[in-house]
């Protein structure tokens, strides 16, 4: 009487076959929503940022602040970490565009680098640029490539005319 049974460590091989698709599939699944979540927290600090840049005036910041830091602080607080501290402050770019005049074929001026930029009817853009996203594991696309391990470049951007003021505040160093 034979106990040993032929199919024996099939059970292995076929949950081996099956993990490793399964596993491929979740690492792109979760390398697609991290990439996806970041964009999109990205792209909230940037619109809440022009939102509250476009209707700030000088008497709401305190002594010493400028339009410009103000907004770029606002984007690194509405990011949820993702643009914290210094090194990523430099991705953020707040710049000022002139509108032309109605009824005008005249292009749209950057007034971003013009002490009065941040004027009542100009436009107010911001953006984070180039922020660096590496993939939570290396991108394989096929056998005989190598993985790909390079990052990608991620850009957000949103803009909004700058409300009427009275007293509007300084522009800062833009962009």
């Amino acid at each position: 009487m034979q106990t040993d049974d032929p199919r024996k460590g099939a059970e292995v091989l076929e949950f081996t076959l099956v993990l490793l698709p399964l596993l491929a599939m979740v690492l792109v699944l979760l390398d697609t929503a991290w990439a996806n979540y970041a964009k999109s927290t990205m792209q909230y600090a940037v619109r809440m940022a022009t939102r509250r840049g476009v209707t700030l005036t000088a008497q709401q910041l305190d002594r010493g602040q400028c339009l410009t830091d103000v907004v770029k602080s606002t984007v690194q607080q509405n990011s949820f970490g993702i643009l914290a501290g210094d090194s990523k402050l430099h991705l953020i770019k707040v710049n000022y565009f002139k509108p032309p005049k109605a009824d005008s074929s005249d292009p749209v001026v950057d007034v971003s680098s013009q002490p009065d930029g941040n004027m009542p009817g100009n436009i107010m853009q911001v953006s984070v640029q180039g922020y660096s996203m590496l993939p939570l594991m290396p991108r394989l696309f096929g056998w005989n490539q190598s993985a790909d391990k390079s990052p990608l470049a991620v850009s957000v951007y949103a803009a909004d005319r700058i409300e009427p003021s009275r007293n509007p505040p300084c522009i800062g160093t833009a962009p």
